[in-house]
């Protein structure tokens, strides 16, 4: 395959991923206030997502793509708030185990990384039409 066709296949393997980092990232910051259902009830839990490097024979390269997406073990957030209605007998309530800083910044290097791909494809299709201009030009 031709290098820069393999880069533009390489590039969007990236753009796959970041953009699934973000739905995760997305999630995670959507229900930083969820909390169980019932007294007591766990809420919702962090999710992590895992990349991998899969080596793509057909094209002589290495793609990334997600290993996994898990759930952060961490523990919950507890507050007192004896009048919500999902707080136990104690008075606390369980939140999730999101922080928000560190998903702001999982989020602006994802956006980061999404936005170096697309760099690298704009160039890698500017330089195959520059050199199928070149062709016709012959």
């Amino acid at each position: 395959m031709d290098p820069l066709a393999a880069s533009l296949k390489i590039s969007s393997s990236g753009l796959r991923v970041q953009s699934q980092r973000m739905r995760i990232v997305s999630e995670n910051l959507a229900n930083v206030q969820s909390t169980g259902d019932t007294p007591g009830a766990n809420p919702y839990q962090r999710k992590t997502i895992t990349f991998k490097s899969e080596v793509d024979r057909a094209l002589g390269a290495n793609l990334v793509e997600v290993k996994s997406v898990g759930t952060d073990k961490g523990d919950y957030r507890i507050e007192f708030d004896p009048s919500h209605p999902a707080a136990d007998e104690n008075g606390n309530v369980k939140y999730p185990n999101v922080n928000t800083l560190l998903e702001l910044a999982d989020m602006r290097e994802a956006s980061r990384s999404y936005e170096a791909g697309l760099q690298m494809m704009v160039k890698s299709r500017e330089m195959i039409t520059r050199t199928i201009d070149l062709l016709r030009s012959r």
